[in-house]
């Protein structure tokens, strides 16, 4: 009993260790970000990395997320004379909930896992201590950089991920299904709101971008400079970022929607 009391206090102090350290290594990052306006190339090619080489996969997730949704809505629907609103119904979901949440999920398993893997690795080779050595800081000329990156890549990619899912609802609902393509369109354009569905979508995406960004950059700066450590980094950057993101969705939603 007491062995087990042990190790519960010991988790409980190092995860509140964990957290203090990635508080103040938020604030230092956040700090190193204005070193990026004298040296723009870095956030470009960084962007490039973290949001142009995700978009592949976030085109083909949306595009087929988008069809199943058109499919389960006019499955659902036509039993009640409703079809007409499978256009509505998929829009609403994908700007609300599931292009925020699904390009989180996504963003945290390809760039977010690429970002902890490749600082972790630079930890490992000691590149990072040999900048320090050099006196160029590692947060300037590293981690701001791919912080920044998925901030700004995580909303573009979430709209692009809604854009794509609502082509693949249409080809599903008006092109196989043969709805009619003027009510498909006509009603989602009428019911989905500029500020209460696409700006609470943008705002979750970039809520989603920081967190996410935020934990592989830690993870990777953190991490035991081992080859078994980058692995646990790599693989705690993930489960950690999924339940962040869907967490965060709860609430986000709850004060977002409640009234």
């Amino acid at each position: 009993m007491f062995a087990l009391l042990q190790k519960l206090g010991h988790f409980i102090i190092t995860f509140f260790q964990r957290l203090g350290r990635g508080h103040v290594f938020l604030l230092q990052v956040f700090a190193s970000c204005g070193s990026l306006l004298v040296r723009p190339g870095l956030l470009v090619k960084q962007m490039y990395s973290v949001g142009v080489q995700t978009l592949i996969i976030v085109v083909v997730a949306g595009l087929f997320v988008g069809m199943v949704l058109a499919l389960q809505s006019y499955y659902a629907l036509v039993d009640f004379g409703a079809e007409d609103s499978v256009g509505v119904m998929v829009a609403l979901s994908l700007v609300r909930e599931l292009g925020p949440v699904v390009t989180a999920l996504l963003f945290a398993g390809r760039a977010g896992s690429a970002l902890t893997a490749e600082i972790g690795l630079m930890k490992a080779t000691e590149q990072l201590s040999g900048m320090e050595m050099m006196a160029v800081n590692p947060l300037q000329r590293v981690i701001a950089p791919r912080f920044l990156a998925g901030v700004i890549s995580m909303p573009m990619l979430g709209i692009i991920f809604c854009a794509v899912g609502i082509i693949g609802a249409y080809f599903v609902a008006v092109i196989l299904l043969g709805l009619d393509y003027g009510s498909f369109w006509s009603q989602a354009q009428a019911k989905v709101d500029l500020y209460h569905d696409i700006y609470n979508g943008i705002l979750k995406s970039f809520v989603f971008g920081v967190i996410a960004s935020w934990i592989a950059v830690f993870e990777g700066y953190d991490c035991i400079p081992t080859s078994e450590g980058l692995g646990q980094a790599t693989t705690r950057t993930v489960v950690h970022s999924s339940l962040a993101v869907l967490f965060l969705d709860f609430v986000l939603t709850a004060i977002m929607f409640s009234k």
